[in-house]
């Protein structure tokens, strides 16, 4: 009875080393971050007690976009937290 060829299979290779650990955050990361958050939760809390004058007066509305830029921005720095 004839044999039949054997396959040809390539090696086998490890896969790579997984990179080290990612570092821990610097120290001001975390107060940055919350304080970013509770600055443009104040900063809504004003616009609205205030009847939309304050804490900039003349641009009524933009002062949400502000304090909603400055809560963004604090989530944003969550995505990053280690």
């Amino acid at each position: 009875m004839p044999e039949s060829k054997p396959r040809k299979k390539a090696t086998y290779t490890p896969p790579p080393a997984k990179a080290a650990a990612p570092k821990p955050n610097a120290p001001w990361f975390v107060p940055v971050m919350l304080g970013l958050m509770i600055v443009g939760l104040a900063w809504i809390v004003v616009t609205y007690l205030s009847g939309w004058n304050y804490p900039i007066p003349g641009i009524r509305g933009w002062n949400l976009a502000i304090g909603f830029s400055l809560i963004l921005g604090g989530f944003g720095m969550t995505t990053r937290w280690r």
